[in-house]
């Protein structure tokens, strides 16, 4: 599904987007009064976690304004219950879905900032609802902004979400991440479940993630390394383990924890609770060990000590971000890497074929060793 929607975004919605950029009118921002903004991001956790210093940022400017914020049923979550933001909207991305939206909210806000770094469809909402617009100077999406903003790829994305907002003037520096919230009611259930697991309060616990979202699997480090590094961390730290995936990773946590030799201490909580039920189990945990996607960066929004797997992407450009946290890469042995360029459309699975000894060279040229070391510097 996932594959359909951005190849249906990156044919048909090129061709809107340069038809629909000969109508654009009224460039620049001018000193016009902003009353309503709306912010899209329809996509990534990890992602999604990063726009909120902008957002922030956004809310210190405009004090009295309304800020909304468009998402999906994948990312809506991370806003939950934010005080700085007065509505989340969530959207299918189908063709009904947005048009409704499109058609409901035609020229309703001041400015729309798309915090999407390719996607078409977030462009041609903007343009629909939005009377100025500030977006990546990229792509034909560019086309239909007012104001355009050159992504750097060379940066944290928390600070290239940051230069969207730059655009207004507002200067902004993010020392750490928003922490994520969660109900009175997702604390009991998960409090509940950890008491049930056996967890107690003096535990030393360690959160793992060893899966990534389907559109890159190769950003998954090797399974039986996970195994090894798991035990190791028992041994050496007296540690408890939780697992942490959504439902379609119980079966990888379960294969981890069969080759484990000390499986009893730890727990698999795969597709057993919630997102926002995840930001508090997260949240309770001493450190965080995992690949290079939403967990991660829940970790280091919760203040948790984190360590981050990285290879067919960059540290610099989506590492744990927070004092302290480790992004840990080693993708120099592979001509390819960076392979996945999220602001490009680029997120192949691997560039060496599956069935060669190269596959996934990169992640597999981080040895537990390797892990441990850092592990050494945080704990």
């Amino acid at each position: 599904m996932v594959i359909i929607v951005k190849t249906i975004d990156r044919f048909l919605g090129s061709l809107l987007c340069d038809f629909l950029g000969l109508f654009r009118k009224h460039k620049g921002l001018y000193n016009q009064k902003i009353d309503k903004i709306l912010v899209i991001q329809l996509w990534g956790i990890g992602e999604t976690i990063l726009t909120l210093p902008a957002i922030e940022a956004l809310r210190k400017k405009f004090t009295s304004a309304k800020i909304d914020v468009l998402a999906t049923s994948r990312n809506k979550d991370v806003y939950f219950s934010n005080k700085i933001i007065t509505n989340t909207i969530s959207i299918k991305l189908n063709p009904f879905s947005i048009s409704k939206f499109m058609l409901k909210n035609f020229k309703k806000y001041d400015l729309v900032i798309d915090m999407e770094e390719y996607l078409n469809i977030s462009a041609l909402i903007s343009f629909f609802v939005g009377r100025k617009r500030i977006g990546y100077s990229h792509n034909s999406r560019a086309k239909l902004y007012t104001n355009k903003v050159r992504y750097n790829d060379r940066q944290h994305a928390s600070q290239t979400f940051l230069d969207l907002v730059n655009a207004l003037g507002i200067a902004y520096d993010i020392e750490k991440l928003p922490r994520l919230s969660c109900s009175r009611n997702d604390k009991n259930i998960v409090n509940k479940f950890l008491k049930n697991k056996g967890i107690k309060a003096n535990d030393f616990v360690v959160c793992v993630a060893p899966g990534a979202a389907e559109s890159a699997k190769s950003r998954m480090w090797p399974c039986e390394r996970y195994a090894e590094l798991c035990d190791e961390i028992i041994i050496r730290n007296n540690a408890k383990i939780i697992f942490v995936g959504n439902l379609d990773e119980d079966e990888l946590i379960t294969s981890i924890q069969k080759i484990m030799e000390d499986k009893n201490r730890t727990i698999n909580a795969g597709g057993k609770i919630t997102l926002t039920q995840l930001f508090y189990l997260i949240g309770r945990c001493d450190l965080f060990i995992g690949n290079d996607a939403g967990p991660m960066h829940i970790a280091a929004a919760q203040g948790i000590k984190t360590i981050g797997l990285f290879g067919p992407n960059l540290p610099v450009r989506f590492g744990p971000y927070g004092k302290g946290n480790i992004g840990l890469y080693k993708g120099d042995n592979c001509k390819f890497s960076p392979c996945i360029n999220v602001h490009k459309g680029e997120i192949p699975d691997c560039l060496y074929p599956r069935n060669s000894n190269d596959y996934q060279k990169c992640m597999k040229n981080i040895s537990v060793d390797d892990v441990l070391r850092e592990l050494e510097k945080i704990v």
